[in-house]
């Protein structure tokens, strides 16, 4: 699991972005969560969590996450009662990460809000569930909607962020050191 944390978190293990998703195969639930166990013994010491969002067919939807930075992220105008509109509640991470998952859980479809759990523009996320994903400026690691200067170099920083981590990582660089401490 390690290995697909750096892959697909290592902006957030850095401390750059709010949040991570990524899919994850498993062999065995016992397995899985063992994993999960080791992995939230190193990271929640730097401030960062680490929560299975759905369990399906034998894969596992992971999600990372800083949460004093979801609470910063809340806290920009207008997102608190965009959420709750969504059934959030934006003054407790882990009951908003709760509702995520009850979402993804029992729906056919995708919540978009997710992307406000990713750190995500606020306005780019209005602009996808708006426009229903077409018409954006741009696509990286979220359609851009707003300011696509802006998104494209921090497109870049994570994208160079993830190519530092994985080097390090394959190196011999435990995840303890690669995670930076809130």
């Amino acid at each position: 699991m390690e290995k697909y944390l750096v892959r697909h978190c290592a902006p957030t293990l850095a401390g750059m972005k709010t949040g991570n998703l990524f899919g994850y195969r498993f062999s065995s639930l016992f397995s899985l969560l063992e994993e999960v166990r080791q992995c939230r013994k190193v990271l929640e010491r730097k401030g960062v969590s680490l929560f299975i969002l759905q369990i399906q067919d034998g894969r596992a939807l992971v999600y990372l996450c800083r949460r004093k930075l979801l609470l910063h992220d809340w806290q920009q105008p207008g997102v608190s009662s965009f959420m709750e509109r969504y059934g959030y509640n934006t003054k407790n991470p882990e009951l908003a990460i709760a509702r995520l998952s009850q979402k993804l859980c029992t729906k056919t479809g995708f919540p978009h809000e997710i992307g406000l759990f990713l750190g995500y523009p606020f306005a780019d996320v209005q602009g996808f569930i708006q426009n229903e994903g077409q018409n954006c400026k741009c696509c990286g690691c979220w359609k851009v909607y707003c300011d696509e200067q802006h998104a494209k170099r921090q497109f870049e920083r994570f994208a160079k962020c993830t190519r530092v981590y994985c080097k390090c990582f394959l190196q011999g660089t435990p995840i303890s050191r690669l995670t930076v401490a809130a």
